[in-house]
């Protein structure tokens, strides 16, 4: 199960993902992120993937989906603390040098 959490402060949303990223997950973790994007007007979102226990494909495809629409609406994008089995996948498919990962904090 995934459970979906946010935060706002001076225009940096910080949307956690904890749990399991799956096919199930991935529709809802979209929707809901783009529903907080239009409740809280932000410049950036960063979305913290640390709590995640298990990611599959499907998590790269959320990934992507959020970064383009924070480009098409000209916000910044970040993924932050990715665990190491969902980062070998972001590797794997070389989001690294397309987009903005940060270390856990």
């Amino acid at each position: 199960m995934l459970h979906i959490t946010q935060a706002e402060r001076d225009g940096v949303l910080t949307v956690s993902l904890t749990g399991e990223l799956d096919h199930h997950a991935a529709r809802a973790a979209i929707e809901q992120a783009e529903d907080l994007l239009v409740l809280y007007p932000s410049q950036q979102l960063i979305l913290d993937l640390s709590g995640l226990t298990f990611m599959d494909s499907s998590g790269l495809a959320v990934v992507l989906h959020l970064h383009r629409t924070c480009a098409r609406s000209r916000r910044d994008f970040a993924v932050r603390g990715a665990p190491p089995q969902p980062m070998r996948v972001f590797e794997a498919a070389g989001l690294p040098q397309v987009m903005i990962f940060e270390k856990g904090e």
